[in-house]
């Protein structure tokens, strides 16, 4: 199939904008166009509908959405507003008016249930379990996606990454919290961190590595499958904060904020990637520290004196 186009849901996100990076250094990429609520609001099925009529992509990259689970507790709804309208809309669209375009429906390695340390590596037939309001929406997404590929035909193939980070992310996540806290104590901040579970154990994949794999999806990918993106290390929480503080220019002192526990911590999540592996040849290629680093070195780039 020729590749005609390539449209980017949620191109403006932390994960979106690393997708465009990595796509525009292709010498071979057809013409992108990134959405966002601004200019393509999923939720306007007519306006989503127009779009894909007039752009007619081969290829979907759908990352729009909630990102950050702990908001989910407060606003239960909006997650499943955003996963399930949204990605019935976008689908609904490609079945009308362009039935051969390919799909990466991108959604989380939350939807597993939770696992003891015991239990090892998580695969995509480990049972589903969604802890939290935000990973049942994905649960519903992905049923959303898996009817479209079975009952409509349609290419589409689900992703679930387990945590993700690096450069550029919010810090309302814990690793680059953690480094913007440090890259402000180094330009002269009160030198108070304030942390919250560090026991936690989670399977961090640097998002360069995750890009590249929603890549390899879409040219090798089997459509009808759910694939996990992971590293298959479990790091505990606490390892990453020391190993930050381990490239502080200053002494931190730690301090537990009640505000940033949040009411139900999966203590342990860790996957396998076997799947993607044997199907498309993917493997992650950056190394915690060196994720961590860069990003410590992004906050700092970006962190003014006081």
């Amino acid at each position: 199939m020729m590749r005609r186009a390539i449209v980017i849901t949620g191109a403006t996100g932390f994960v979106g904008t690393h997708l465009t990076n990595r796509l525009r250094r292709e010498a071979t990429s057809p013409p992108i166009e990134g959405w966002s609520r601004q200019n393509v609001d999923l939720m306007n099925p007519a306006l989503v509908g127009a779009a894909i009529e007039r752009i007619r992509p081969s290829e979907i990259y759908h990352l729009a959405g909630a990102s950050h689970l702990g908001d989910s507790w407060t606003r239960p709804t909006e997650p499943l507003e955003t996963h399930v309208r949204g990605t019935h809309h976008l689908l609904e669209a490609v079945r009308r008016y362009v039935p051969d375009c390919r799909v990466v429906v991108v959604s989380s390695g939350m939807v597993y249930k939770a696992h003891a340390e015991a239990d090892g590596l998580i695969d995509e037939d480990a049972p589903i379990g969604p802890a939290s309001p935000y990973a049942l929406s994905k649960v519903a997404e992905e049923q959303v996606a898996f009817h479209a590929a079975i009952h409509d035909g349609l290419q589409v193939i689900v992703a679930r990454p387990f945590n993700h980070t690096g450069p550029a992310q919010s810090p309302r996540f814990a690793p680059p919290d953690f480094a913007r806290q440090i890259a402000e104590i180094e330009r002269g901040a009160t030198p108070i961190m304030s942390i919250g579970n560090l026991e936690t154990r989670r399977d961090f994949t640097d998002v360069r590595d995750v890009v590249n794999a929603y890549v390899a999806m879409m040219a090798r990918g089997v459509v009808g499958r759910a694939y996990n993106v992971c590293s298959g290390v479990a790091t505990p929480v606490r390892e990453i904060l020391d190993e930050l503080l381990s490239m502080s220019r200053v002494a931190v002192r730690l301090e537990t904020d009640a505000t940033r526990l949040r009411p139900h911590d999966i203590p342990y999540m860790a996957g396998s990637a076997a799947r993607l592996t044997a199907d498309t040849g993917w493997v992650p290629q950056i190394s915690l520290r060196q994720t961590l680093s860069d990003t410590l070195h992004d906050w700092r780039a970006r962190t003014q004196p006081l």
